[in-house]
């Protein structure tokens, strides 16, 4: 796993955090910081323990063990001030049918004494001006969404917490979302996002976290993920006969090798394609063995769970 630097003064820090529910260990020992405006995803299939730890840091569930700290302060007595300055929004967010985008926005607004302005901001940067006066029940699911967002940006929150934010949505509606996001990264909030969606933490976040069955796999920015396991570049073959590949797995050419399928399909994770990709097409030749197909690829944020796991990020944990 990439080690991290120690933070000084973070907004959140995780020390050696567990939680279980009856016989499954949800989180084990888990310890993780995230600095002042640092965008952090947690990555990983359902079941992998990313709600769970959010829960936790928003003071909805309580650890087993461990400490959690929100700006050097721990929920015990701090309630009220920590309120004060985070924002969420969970898996799913159920609004009052019957009133309108506006008077929801202007309902959560008085719980914390904001003025209707804030409002006003609120449903510009959401982009729901002309459903002002829609019921919420007639939104649709990314209009929810939004709106959900917006209700968790109304206190100006120094740290926001989203989990699973997108999910269901379609690819237009998700984009909305992002866009929304992004311009908070010029205020200096901090954002930690819950998702199983790769592209979504490629875009949004600047670290990575991948979780699974409560632990931390690795950590890192995208680069340093795919760099640390072997560069950025797969290649795929897939040959008409069972083939044995892993002489290959000496030249340095070769990062990592796997294959699938009873021996016919063969991944690797290469440092130079061309070069590679000349060696393999040698090593069939010299056998009476042919290619069926061979793909060049850049690698993702799956492929490298599947090397750590040997499932997809789409997968239950």
């Amino acid at each position: 796993m990439i080690q991290q630097s120690i933070i000084e003064n973070p907004v959140i820090d995780a020390r050696h955090v567990r939680k279980t529910f009856k016989d499954i260990t949800a989180v084990k020992d888990l310890s993780i910081q995230i600095k002042k405006g640092e965008f952090v995803a947690l990555l990983g299939p359902n079941g992998a323990g990313k709600t769970t730890l959010v829960e936790m840091i928003e003071g909805i569930q309580k650890p087993d063990s461990g400490d959690i700290l929100l700006f050097g302060k721990t929920w015990r007595g701090n309630e009220q001030h920590l309120r004060q300055r985070i924002g969420l929004s969970l898996q799913e967010t159920h609004f009052i049918d019957k009133i309108s985008v506006w008077e929801t926005l202007d309902l959560f607004a008085s719980f914390f004494g904001i003025k209707k302005d804030r409002c006003e901001e609120i449903l510009s940067l959401i982009r729901l001006e002309e459903k002002r006066k829609s019921y919420t029940a007639n939104l649709s699911g990314g209009q929810r969404q939004r709106l959900a967002i917006g209700v968790a940006l109304l206190n100006h929150p120094e740290l926001l917490l989203l989990d699973e934010p997108t999910t269901g949505l379609d690819p237009s509606a998700r984009r909305d979302l992002w866009d929304i996001l992004m311009k908070l990264k010029e205020t200096g909030t901090t954002l930690i996002l819950t998702t199983h969606y790769m592209e979504e933490a490629e875009y949004l976040c600047d670290r990575i976290v991948m979780m699974n069955k409560g632990e931390i796999l690795t950590q890192g920015t995208l680069e340093e993920l795919l760099s640390a396991s072997g560069g950025g570049e797969q290649i795929e073959i897939q040959t008409h006969q069972p083939a044995d590949l892993t002489e290959l797995a000496g030249n340095p050419v070769f990062m990592t090798y796997h294959t699938l399928e009873n021996k016919l399909v063969h991944t690797f994770s290469v440092t130079d394609t061309p070069a590679a990709v000349q060696l393999l097409l040698s090593k069939i030749a010299e056998t009476e063995n042919s290619i069926r197909s061979l793909k060049c690829t850049r690698r993702t944020l799956d492929d490298l769970f599947i090397e750590m796991t040997g499932q997809h990020l789409s997968e239950e944990a």
